[in-house]
């Protein structure tokens, strides 16, 4: 696969690189490894390219930056939170921090169309509803009526 994203994320991880490719290596199905060292790697899930450092533990992952997961069903949903709250802690609204403390959002990809639904009764129950997740339950998100 060439690489020619123009902008790629730059991850700084605490000199454990190597484990943490390995780690998204088992979580998604699409991760290439295109070089590694014991300084520096170029690895891609799903095609988004990344390069990464070991750089030790001067400047730790914050929720400033997180990578955001479109999931088409629950099921989907179960399988990413569970798979990247191992060993990591899990937050509000499908945010959560693997292990190695980088941020995700595991999110439905209805979520848009709940939170924006044009009926405001609606609208306010989706956004009230996920403001209580932690984990995004799809099935919560609809009100009675709909």
């Amino acid at each position: 696969m060439p690489r020619s994203q123009k902008i790629k994320p730059f991850l700084w991880f605490d000199n454990n690189l190597e484990e943490a490719i390995a780690f998204y290596k088992t979580v998604f199905p699409e991760v290439g490894v295109h070089s590694i060292n014991p300084m520096m790697g170029e690895f891609s899930i799903f095609g988004q390219e990344f390069l990464a450092l070991n750089g030790g533990p001067q400047f730790p992952f914050t929720e400033a930056v997180s990578f955001f997961i479109t999931c088409a069903d629950q099921k989907e949903i179960d399988y990413y939170w569970n798979a990247l709250t191992e060993g990591g802690s899990e937050g509000r609204c499908g945010w959560l921090k693997d292990k190695f403390g980088l941020s995700w959002q595991v999110v439905p990809a209805e979520l848009g169309a709940h939170i924006g639904n044009p009926d405001p009764e609606k609208s306010a129950y989706a956004m009230n509803a996920m403001m209580q997740m932690n984990k995004f339950v799809i099935a919560d998100l609809y009100s009675v009526t709909d």
